[in-house]
């Protein structure tokens, strides 16, 4: 159970990433997908309900027993709020609203970072555009673990913790790689959810904030949907950098598992990436794929060749835009 695994470093590769080129040639092959790069109006009554739903939640759990406060946190606020945080994955790219109106989509992921608690969806949206952009690139991309997870989180035992920790390292990881100053929207984020967050405690008490606050937590970290964090990237076959899950939990996850998918075509709501594997089945059909993010957070564990280190990892060159 302790063995650590074999990988000391990344996997430093030298060619760009495949999404770019695979994009021209099937737009070249099948023009029609281009009639799918539009919004997902749908996405802002999906939205909507979600943070209806909270509220109700919250106010149901506020003169709970403690166990069944813990209980409901985990096996409905973590759905929802891991769920949300792939709705604003959704808003980051301006699916809700369309390019043209881009500010609606920069308010509208605050309105629905509100019930997750814990602001992020602007610093969400710069870091993620960045992922797209230099997917892998060494001081960008700040998906990518820090040599410290990968050093440390080498056995059995420790990528379990690790994995546990998600959210922890996902919030303290662009500090450690990529500082970026912070902007006016991120600021509003902030002092929007420390408003929220304080009428709700105000409003129902300590239970209906451990709940928000757990849920999310509890949700991004040791959860079948968590799995995607994994699946999406790590190289469990060699050569391989990015992996689409084609599961159930792809309805609670607005389709992220279709992965290769997005990364081909990122202006394409997930709503409509079941069609563009549709459409172009014959790029995607023989792809390295999932059908259970559960075993794939089980063979991250006990697959002693795998850790924080498999991932594909670049050296930029050239100028580099950020957001």
């Amino acid at each position: 159970m302790g063995n650590t695994v074999a990988r000391e470093d990344f996997e430093w590769v030298y060619t760009d990433q495949p999404h770019a080129d695979r994009r021209k040639e099937i737009l070249a092959k099948h023009p029609e997908i281009k009639a799918l790069m539009k919004p997902d109006y749908n996405l802002i009554w999906v939205v909507v309900l979600m943070v209806l739903a909270q509220l109700t939640a919250f106010y149901l759990v506020k003169d709970l027993d403690w166990k069944w406060v813990i209980f409901w946190a985990y096996v409905f606020g973590s759905c929802i709020s891991h769920s949300m945080t792939l709705a604003i994955h959704e808003i980051s790219h301006n699916s809700a609203f369309g390019n043209s109106k881009a500010m609606w989509n920069r308010w509208f992921g605050i309105f629905a970072n509100l019930p997750i608690g814990l602001p992020y969806s602007i610093s969400f949206k710069r870091y993620h555009m960045d992922h797209h952009r230099y997917l892998g690139g060494d001081g960008i991309d700040v998906d990518i673990p820090t040599n410290f997870e990968g050093w440390f989180f080498c056995t059995r035992f420790r990528k379990f913790i690790w994995i546990v920790l998600q959210p922890f390292f996902y919030a303290i990881r662009p500090l450690c790689i990529n500082p970026k100053p912070i902007t006016r929207l991120e600021i509003i984020n902030l002092l929007a959810q420390l408003s929220f967050d304080v009428v709700i405690y105000y409003l129902w008490g300590v239970k209906s904030t451990f709940y928000m606050l757990a849920g999310s937590v509890l949700g991004l970290g040791l959860h079948p949907i968590s799995g995607h964090f994994i699946a999406e990237h790590y190289m469990f076959l060699k050569g391989h950098e990015t992996y689409s899950y084609y599961g159930p939990l792809n309805l609670l996850t607005f389709n992220v598992g279709y992965h290769n998918e997005h990364h081909d075509f990122p202006n394409i709501p997930g709503k409509s990436l079941p069609l563009v594997k549709k459409i172009a089945a014959e790029y995607y059909d023989n792809l390295p794929q999932y059908n259970s993010w559960i075993k794939v957070l089980y063979d991250f564990v006990m697959d002693d060749t795998i850790s924080p280190y498999s991932r594909m990892k670049r050296q930029l060159k050239g100028e580099v835009k950020q957001d």
